[in-house]
């Protein structure tokens, strides 16, 4: 949503449109690394408390945006909001594990998917006019707010599909032989592969295409998005 705000921020905050495109760059770094956190604190704590600590802290980042200074704290900021926003991703493949048998599981994941890939096609246009009426920092807002509403929902609706387990233990050892298992799989690696490929070429496109439409052909917020 903030894509078409690069130019914005870079004037704001005395930097180019480069730097600002590292921002997003961290949070991809910080999505990576946040399910592989989250994995193991969703088996020990249940679904419940490791989601609305990750909710939390996306709220807590989102707003934290409003007020950075300077390029670097942007830049830091997006990784902590990624680390929070990822356990929303994480609980939500979980809990179609939990809560749907394996012939069910095909048909809700493909729609889990379908969300996945049409929000970065529907989320520029409408942070592009959203930061032409209001700024830029006007988009860190509604996703602190749609996330606020996402951790009452998640409070109030959603079930507990998962018993937490105590034994489950969060030593290094146990979760990296764990992860090593899922390695020793083929068929982990075709899947993988194939997603990689598929997702790295729509984030290139992503992060690099602000400076190329905005920068170089003077594209505006609306008309990128």
């Amino acid at each position: 949503m903030y894509l078409p705000g690069f130019k914005a921020i870079a004037k704001d905050l005395d930097t180019d449109v480069s730097s600002v495109s590292l921002s997003l760059s961290t949070f991809f770094i910080g999505i990576s690394t946040g399910q592989l956190l989250y994995g193991p604190l969703l088996d020990k704590f249940g679904r419940k408390k490791p989601l609305y600590f990750g909710l939390t802290l996306f709220i807590l980042s989102s707003l934290s945006c409003l007020f950075v200074t300077n390029i670097d704290q942007l830049i830091v900021i997006r990784f902590v909001q990624a680390i929070g926003c990822c356990a929303a991703a994480v609980a939500a493949v979980a809990m179609v594990r939990d809560l749907f048998t394996v012939k069910e599981s095909p048909k809700v994941f493909a729609s889990l998917m379908l969300v996945i890939a049409v929000s970065p096609m529907l989320a520029p246009t409408a942070g592009g006019y959203l930061i032409a009426a209001l700024g830029w920092q006007s988009v860190f807002v509604f996703l602190g707010l749609m996330a606020f509403l996402m951790l009452l929902a998640s409070i109030w609706w959603l079930p507990e599909s998962y018993k937490p387990d105590p034994s489950y233990s969060l030593k290094p050892k146990p979760i990296l032989t764990n992860f090593l298992t899922v390695l020793k799989e083929p068929g982990f690696y075709t899947y993988a592969l194939v997603s990689a490929i598929t997702f790295s070429g729509l984030f290139a496109y992503v992060s690099s295409s602000p400076i190329v439409f905005m920068d170089i052909y003077k594209v505006s917020e609306t008309g990128y998005g």
